[in-house]
């Protein structure tokens, strides 16, 4: 295919490129599949008189690259020589839109390591076009974030913090993250527990003392999250528990009709258009939705007022002798350092500086034994859990691990499987020859080394590359993935 490729460039004359700012390559398509440039035209089925569709792709590579500390992701972002004018604040405000990561959980650092403040420019870290940046978040987090932006509720309950402060400000951040990425249980779940979606996430407990210098996008709340992602669904269950979310306005005065219309989410803007000219009725009254989320938040402060006093309780603020984190000048607590990492750097403690409770496991004797405050009955004794019992099946496919350790021993246990090999396929039951053994079992352990994959693996590969020739019938795709799988194991 590279002949072809070339042959094509010569005989059209065009001019290809691949530098900093961008590329131009030349893309061939045959029905419908785009080739590429390690097979073979006969292996694809294209003969004498077959057409091929050339087409010219012009590419603009992203001005900066940011490594994911906790998703181990690169994210893009583009832009042109302008982009290292601005400040860091806007640039991080461009990866809080892309990562769904509030601004207040995370800081940014050259691949050297140097720390890049929001006040400052860019072009002061000389960074050149394509260049790498590491986004790093608070110690003790990756392991609760990974659970926020999958999804997984309970992994979510297990990480958060001990300390009340602490705990109130995650919660926060999973509902953001959770908006973002349109997990509807995760938000139900966090709204049950008396997070409000129209609460600005604000910053970390250790930075409460200089929060009216940080960035501005601190004050954005999960309504303008789940607005600017256009997660209809979430937008419906935080309108649905709270109201005021209708109004609720960003940093720069947005309201999330307002987010959804700039980011042309025509779904969102239609239900929130609804919502917002829509009337409250009572008994004897009916009142437009403007006047009542007025009453509603003239209300809703009424008795936030009272219900402190009666209660003579002060909010969690910072206090003497609380950690306080100070850009240059207090050790940095933002190194994406995860919770056995800090267990272990803290003596075997079970609570790290963020009040995250640690996982201790031990594998003393070949056995595993966790130490964590729910295995605690009321009186403060120990629980003693029961030992885990591995089921055992008689499938002789439940040593193949491609499906994840999680459902190996669930589904084979009820529905049977035929064996690999029988009587109707042709092949022998039983390999009488030693020899013929050995040759077989180094031939697939050979291939699964060298290629990655294991047989039927590459299999599956191969019917998905095939399948994307959608011009051809289902039969002439599997001829195609046929020869690409004997093509694959005839190189090795």
């Amino acid at each position: 295919m590279v002949i072809v490729g070339n042959c094509m460039q010569d005989y059209f004359h065009v001019q290809l490129s691949d530098d900093k700012q961008g590329r131009r390559i030349l893309e061939l398509t045959f029905a419908g599949g785009v080739l590429r440039d390690e097979w073979v035209l006969t292996d694809v089925g294209i003969t004498l008189c077959s057409t091929i569709k050339c087409t010219i792709k012009e590419e603009t590579k992203p001005a900066l690259y940011v490594f994911n500390a906790v998703t181990k992701e690169r994210i893009g972002i583009f832009g042109g020589a302008y982009l290292f004018t601005d400040r860091v604040s806007s640039l991080k405000t461009l990866i809080s839109q892309k990562s769904g990561y509030p601004v207040s959980i995370y800081t940014l650092r050259t691949w050297q390591g140097t720390e890049m403040y929001n006040c400052n420019c860019l072009s002061d870290y000389k960074l050149d076009l394509g260049a790498s940046l590491r986004m790093d978040v608070w110690d003790g987090w990756k392991e609760l974030l990974k659970a926020c932006v999958t999804g997984h509720k309970n992994n979510v309950q297990r990480y958060l913090a001990g300390k009340q402060e602490v705990l109130r400000y995650q919660e926060r951040v999973a509902l953001y993250i959770a908006a973002h990425f349109g997990h509807l249980e995760l938000a139900q779940w966090l709204l049950n527990r008396g997070v409000r979606a129209d609460e600005a996430v604000g910053v970390h407990p250790y930075r409460e003392w200089c929060h009216e210098t940080d960035h501005p996008d601190v004050g954005k709340c999960a309504i303008h999250a789940a607005a600017e992602a256009g997660q209809l669904l979430v937008l419906k269950a935080f309108i649905a528990h709270n109201v005021l979310c209708l109004q609720c306005q960003n940093p720069v005065g947005q309201t999330p009709l307002k987010i959804c219309t700039l980011q042309g989410h025509k779904d969102c803007v239609l239900y929130l258009v609804m919502k917002t000219w829509s009337l409250v009725s009572f008994p004897n009254i009916s009142l437009p939705m403007n006047i009542y989320i007025k009453v509603k938040k003239w209300l809703f402060v009424a008795q936030k007022h009272i219900w402190k006093v009666k209660k003579r309780l002060v909010e969690f603020k910072t206090r003497v002798g609380d950690t306080l984190v100070v850009d240059g000048f207090t050790e940095p607590n933002m190194t994406s350092r995860g919770l056995h990492r800090l267990h272990h750097e803290n003596g075997g403690k079970e609570t790290d500086d963020s009040g995250n409770k640690s996982l201790c496991v031990s594998e003393k004797h070949g056995t595993n034994k966790v130490s964590h405050d729910t295995m605690r009955n009321g009186k403060g004794q120990k629980l003693k859990l029961p030992p885990i019992h591995q089921t055992i099946t008689n499938c002789t496919r439940s040593k193949d691990t491609s499906l994840g350790d999680t459902f190996k021993n669930t589904w084979t246990a009820h529905v049977p499987l035929p064996p690999l090999v029988n009587a109707a396929n042709g092949r022998p039951q039983n390999l009488t020859d030693p020899h013929a053994v050995i040759i077989l079992n180094s031939s697939l352990k050979s291939f699964s080394k060298h290629s990655g994959r294991t047989p039927r693996e590459n299999a599956i590969y191969c019917l998905g590359l095939a399948s994307e020739f959608k011009e051809k019938t289902w039969l002439r795709q599997l001829d195609v993935a046929r020869m690409l799988a004997k093509k694959s194991v005839c190189s090795f």
